[in-house]
């Protein structure tokens, strides 16, 4: 049977492509209501992450620094969304 493997498709910057690449691992969601990004703490998705960086780095990037800018956005983001209300963040 023959396969093809979906091409991502085409990001201006670097930290758009590790956006991505967490969202597509589901290491982090963006808040329905806002559209904040949020880290959702799952550590198997932050390995297949980075494992994406190092093994399929965007063209012209060295897989140190598509881990590197992995890295960089999930710093940033936190857990929580800064306009929902505590109560409503399930």
């Amino acid at each position: 049977m023959l396969t093809t493997m979906a091409r991502r498709a085409t990001i201006r910057t670097l930290r758009g492509w590790a956006i991505s690449v967490l969202q597509e691992a589901g290491a982090i969601r963006e808040c329905e209501e806002h559209g904040w990004m949020q880290d959702r703490a799952d550590p198997h998705a932050r390995d297949r992450a980075f494992d994406i960086a190092l093994q399929d780095p965007p063209p012209g990037v060295s897989s140190q620094a598509a881990a590197v800018a992995i890295a960089e956005v999930l710093d940033s983001i936190g857990d929580t969304c800064p306009e929902c209300r505590p109560d409503d963040v399930a």
